[in-house]
């Protein structure tokens, strides 16, 4: 926990000041709503004070939150309403908001006439304090990272479906960095709901706050003039609040940092366009040609390998592999089902073993594909069967967990969860670990299908658990990935990405590697979860990672699949697709095989991402192959399962 609250003071506080009054502070120890405690003071504003309190509804874990309360001191009843409607607003606003960059909104109430505001506490310094603390220039690769993770919130806020959302106070002092290079946007107390052809008051900071903005006119592009001119205050450590408003033009970013690239400097000054038709049209607009920016040389070929690129854009997926001929492949066998099949296969005791979208289990022969038993549940199957002696394990959107008996397809047990099964069991230690959308990750007895424990998460569990002798480590919904220990399933520890977690981890040297809809691949320290590196495709990565030979093999809905040295995140190479690569790699000898959405089985070299051979099927293939020492099987949208030469 960090005790140095000079880092947090301005960040947290709705036009926060060291000069607010301090004479009715809530004292150390006091509790609200019987429920928060007081643990410290983080800041001190005009029109707002921020606690650092603790939850005591969680009675056994120590739940800190940061508390903000509003107390009014004008005697104004115009002023006083003008202030509550702020404080009103901002509650509203985060509570209608979900995204991993954006403080959660826990709680809002109203205590002896103060209104209280209970959210996320953010464990991290801002962009300003940070700026302050170095002399160096920020490297510029670090500075396009974390504009394209602002591009990526702002994406989101203007994206909203009723109505964009304007942020109106962009600016380092409000991007804080977590622990993990997470940045979060804090500070939403001027934001507002764009409608298009109303006026506001002008609110914002004078230096960041574009022309339009003075006149009381706030829209999309308001955010985006704030986005240049904070990447001009991180490029050039020059404080625009100190410098004459709208003159950015006088002080291009390289006539006081020419380390940075002509390139990176026409993005900022076109987002500091003084017209609002001469900036960028949107966030997204900003980010792509941020990521084309590589494509064109704006890095040196040292700056490239730091941040895990290559010699010739972002993210090297546009370096091709190497040319090569493919050689057909020979079909062995192809089974018709009646709906999609999504579901992974895997052979155990001579049999495929699959599930289906029409409900089914499907057992085949694996020499020649004919049917052996089908086993029903009550809706669509999309996890991958797991098998464990002479059993079978596989989850449903009905909710259930599934134990057959491989020879037969009789049902062994049947255990029931509250919401669907998209995640794939596994098994260790007599245990089948499995997640499900009611937000738990469940142990149940291979035995009798009793449930050992259950751990409670933030959201959906669509990721399946990798598993080792301590613990199961799986990602979710809410956008973190987990370490649940085995003895019990509390958690051991939790890293939080950008975004959802579907992909599904795999471990090896030490190392986690997991995808995330964030666009990362990520290598955590499996001991205690930390980043040791992340490398950035184009795309949500919700295929799950292969490890083998010191290489991890992943695709990208990019429509690439990465070859990244495990230790390192070096990019070795990378192949391109016709299409989405949400399926799994899976690797064999010299060889790693995949689906792609554009209906292809694709066979690659490892040695260089040369392609080996591909088959085409009717339709997309999410599903991920099991390949055995000379066929492959996987299944796919069209129906049907494939048996593949190898």
């Amino acid at each position: 926990m960090r005790t140095e609250t000079n880092v947090i003071r301005r960040d947290l506080v709705v036009g926060a000041s060291e000069t607010g009054s301090t004479d009715q502070l809530l004292p150390t120890g006091s509790t609200l709503q019987k429920r928060y405690e007081v643990q410290d003071v983080l800041g001190v504003g005009g029109m707002s004070t921020v606690y650092l309190v603790r939850d005591h509804r969680f009675a056994h874990a120590t739940k800190l939150c940061a508390m903000k309360e509003m107390a009014e001191h004008s005697n104004d009843p115009g002023t006083r309403r003008l202030h509550l409607s702020t404080f009103e607003r901002e509650a509203n606003i985060l509570a209608t908001l979900n995204h991993p960059a954006i403080p959660k909104i826990y709680d809002f109430f109203a205590e002896k006439q103060r209104h209280y505001l209970v959210m996320e506490y953010i464990d991290g310094k801002n962009l300003e304090d940070l700026l302050s603390e170095t002399r160096a220039f920020i490297p510029q690769e670090q500075i396009i990272d974390w504009a394209i993770q602002i591009c990526d919130v702002l994406i989101y806020l203007h994206s909203q479906q009723s109505y964009p959302i304007i942020f109106r106070d962009l600016k380092p002092a409000n991007i804080m960095i977590t622990r993990d290079q997470r940045l979060v946007l804090i500070d939403f107390g001027i934001a507002r709901i764009f409608e298009s052809g109303t006026r506001g008051t002008m609110i914002g900071t004078e230096g960041y706050s574009p022309p339009e903005q003075y006149r009381g006119v706030a829209t999309p592009a308001t955010d985006i003039y704030a986005l240049g001119a904070t990447l001009h205050h991180l490029i050039t450590r020059r404080d625009p609040r100190q410098e004459t408003p709208f003159t950015f033009h006088e002080r291009p970013p390289r006539t006081i940092n020419p380390a940075i690239s002509t390139q990176l400097e026409a993005i900022v000054m076109k987002a500091l366009a003084y017209d609002v038709e001469d900036r960028y049209t949107s966030a997204a607009e900003v980010k792509m040609t941020l990521l084309g920016l590589f494509q064109t040389g704006g890095l040196d070929a040292d700056a490239a390998k730091r941040f895990g690129l290559g010699t010739h854009g972002f993210p090297t997926a546009d370096e091709p592999a190497p040319a090569a001929v493919a050689r057909p492949t020979q079909l062995v066998w192809k089974f018709a089902c009646e709906e999609e099949v999504r579901s992974s296969p895997c052979v155990a005791m001579d049999l495929v073993l699959v599930g289906c979208y029409d409900h089914n289990v499907y057992a085949l022969d694996a020499q020649d594909g004919s049917f052996r038993w089908k086993f029903p549940t009550d809706a669509g199957i999309s996890s991958s069967p797991c098998t464990e002696q002479n059993m079978v394990f596989v989850g449903s959107e009905d909710g259930g967990l599934y134990a057959l008996d491989i020879p037969t397809g009789r049902s062994l047990w049947h255990f029931r969860t509250a919401g669907a099964i998209r995640s794939s069991p596994r098994v260790i230690r007599n245990l089948v670990i499995v997640g499900s959308d009611d937000y738990h990750l469940y142990a149940v007895d291979v035995r009798w299908g009793r449930q050992s424990w259950k751990c409670r998460l933030w959201d959906r569990v669509r990721s399946s658990p990798f598993l080792d002798d301590d613990a199961a480590y799986v990602g979710c919904d809410d956008g973190l990935i987990y370490a649940v220990n085995l003895d019990g399933g509390s958690i051991r520890w939790r890293t939080r990405t950008q975004n959802r977690v579907v992909s599904s981890p795999t471990g090896a040297d030490g190392l986690l590697f997991v995808g995330s809809t964030d666009y990362n691949i990520y290598a955590l320290d499996v001991q205690n979860g930390w980043p040791v590196w992340r490398y950035r495709t184009k795309h949500y990565v919700t295929s799950s990672p292969a490890y083998h030979k010191g290489r991890v093999y992943v695709g990208s809905v990019d429509g690439r699949l990465y070859c990244l040295e495990a230790k390192s995140g070096r990019l070795l190479w990378s192949y391109e697709a016709e299409g989405q690569i949400t399926s799994s790699p899976r690797v064999m000898g010299e060889l790693v095989f995949f689906g792609g959405v554009d209906g292809y089985i694709y066979a690659l070299r490892i040695e260089d991402g040369s392609l080996h051979w591909r088959y085409q099927a009717d339709g997309p293939v999410p599903s991920s192959p099991f390949v055995t020492t000379n066929t492959v099987y996987v299944g796919s949208m069209d129906h049907h399962v494939y048996a593949l030469k190898m």
